[in-house]
């Protein structure tokens, strides 16, 4: 993943947000059962990697489920906090750009392949760039067994919630906490960057936003030219059906076997 204009480096996000993250998307526990279940029914007998595989909120579950996986991720801090919980220890992790494609081979090495490779929670927007997205989807499915699949959960992009270029907003307040969003989206690269802003008894602290949506259409075209074919697209973990009005989507991209 390259620098962004300012400083910008892969580690970034995780080694900022790695002490406040499993609070911040507790939000996500719900899910989990459905997503694991899901992902575990692709993967089979394995193995399966996970691409910014943080601080293990979908690893685990999955591994416990009886699934070989491993990950890669570019945030030493929050691979730290993975293998600081009970089984962290147990799942291997590169560290690294997920995007680079010597990474994903280094990875892969010791397996010959994946059955599942599989990115949640938007981590795939984190790639700056639609040449670097593109990359990826080649690289992933230079990883993949024949046979195997691609699963991605993401955001469908609104870009109606930046109606002057900017949004600033409240996300939350929890106690004498009040956690703001301050963005700056560019429509036509469809980048949005900015900051979390959290004031409370510690003062101001920041923690950046910075990623790259794609449309669901445009993903299906970057599967195309990796030689991937979508095999289901849903609304959530759960395969509720998806239509025009889902805010999210599951999708499964499959390598010929």
């Amino acid at each position: 993943m390259a620098e962004l204009p300012g400083g910008w480096d892969p580690a970034e996000y995780g080694d900022r947000l790695a002490d406040v993250y499993d609070d911040w998307y507790d939000d996500l526990e719900p899910a989990m059962p459905a997503a694991v279940e899901m992902l575990a029914g692709l993967a089979g007998d394995g193995p399966a990697l996970e691409l910014g595989i943080g601080t293990g909120r979908a690893a685990l579950p999955l591994a416990a489920a009886g699934v070989k996986v491993v990950g890669i991720d570019a945030s030493e801090r929050m691979v730290g906090r993975l293998w600081s919980k009970p089984g962290g220890t147990d799942i291997s992790v590169t560290i690294g750009d997920f995007g680079d494609p010597v990474v994903l081979a280094e990875a892969a090495g010791p397996f010959g392949g994946f059955q599942l490779i599989y990115v949640v929670f938007n981590t795939f927007f984190a790639l700056p760039s639609q040449e670097e997205q593109v990359r990826c989807f080649a690289a992933v499915a230079g990883a993949l067994a024949p046979g195997g699949a691609f699963a991605m959960r993401a955001f469908v992009p609104d870009q109606c919630l930046f109606p002057n270029g900017t949004r600033f907003g409240v996300e939350a307040i929890a106690g004498d906490e009040s956690k703001l969003i301050a963005t700056v989206h560019d429509r036509n690269s469809q980048t949005v960057r900015g900051n979390h802003i959290v004031v409370g008894p510690r003062g101001i602290e920041s923690y950046p936003v910075n990623l790259r949506y794609a449309f669901p259409a445009e993903l299906d075209l970057m599967a195309a030219l990796a030689g991937l074919t979508r095999a289901s697209r849903h609304a959530d973990w759960a395969a509720t059906p998806f239509t025009s009005t889902s805010p999210a989507h599951v999708s499964v991209w499959r390598k010929p076997a």
